[in-house]
């Protein structure tokens, strides 16, 4: 990966994720982390709970990284399920990488196959109707950046609605919704000012439950 790439994306994919990690079950004894970046949310969830931690990351250097961390970590494109990949697992995180696939639908059918009866999955997805995507169409454009909503290596994109509709067709009943918010510039302490309304959300958090 490039340095300046990695450096521009260090603060979205290289932290652990406590707002992913509230909804992951104290119980969960085998975790399937999908793009897993540098391993840090799943060694975060190791720290807190006795867990096999399982990743699967498509960038080398991440893989690498994150190799120590956990348990296992398979250097693949998360798209398909990796032939030795075997469950059942507990809980599946997939945050920020679902809207970096072509077929996100088919692919969390499929991880879905691999979760125990009343298994937990977390996912989260950039917001689409955030107030900065009608405002850049406003002025005739999309950005392309480095990370967040408008990172350039996005494929599909999603709604609240659209997000759930993904998970319920994989046969996961969500429960949570978690709405991450975001004002004027994200990070900033305005962002605790925002009325938890689509317009200011930039991120959602969801948690579902395999039915048993």
């Amino acid at each position: 990966m490039r340095t300046e790439l990695r450096t521009a994306r260090a603060a979205a994919y290289e932290r652990a994720r406590p707002e992913i990690l509230d909804h992951v079950p104290l119980t969960a004894r085998r975790v399937l982390d999908l793009g897993c970046a540098t391993g840090t949310t799943g060694a975060a969830l190791k720290a807190r709970q006795e867990a096999e931690v399982t990743g699967i990351e498509i960038e080398p250097d991440y893989a690498r990284e994150a190799e120590p961390r956990l348990d296992r970590v398979l250097c693949a494109d998360a798209a398909t399920v990796p032939d030795d990949l075997h469950g059942p697992f507990d809980a599946l995180i997939a945050a920020d990488i679902l809207e970096h696939l072509t077929d996100p639908w088919t692919t969390l059918r499929a991880y879905a196959d691999l979760l125990a009866p009343g298994a937990t999955v977390v996912i989260s997805l950039p917001n689409v109707a955030h107030w900065s995507a009608y405002a850049f169409l406003a002025r005739g454009r999309w950005p392309r950046k480095p990370e967040g909503i408008f990172d350039a290596t996005h494929l599909r994109w999603f709604t609240r609605r659209d997000a759930l509709d993904l998970l319920t067709q994989a046969g996961l009943a969500p429960h949570t919704v978690v709405r991450r918010r975001w004002l004027l510039t994200r990070g900033s302490r305005l962002d605790r000012l925002a009325p938890p309304l689509t317009l200011f959300t930039f991120q959602h958090v969801i948690a579902a439950r395999k039915p048993a």
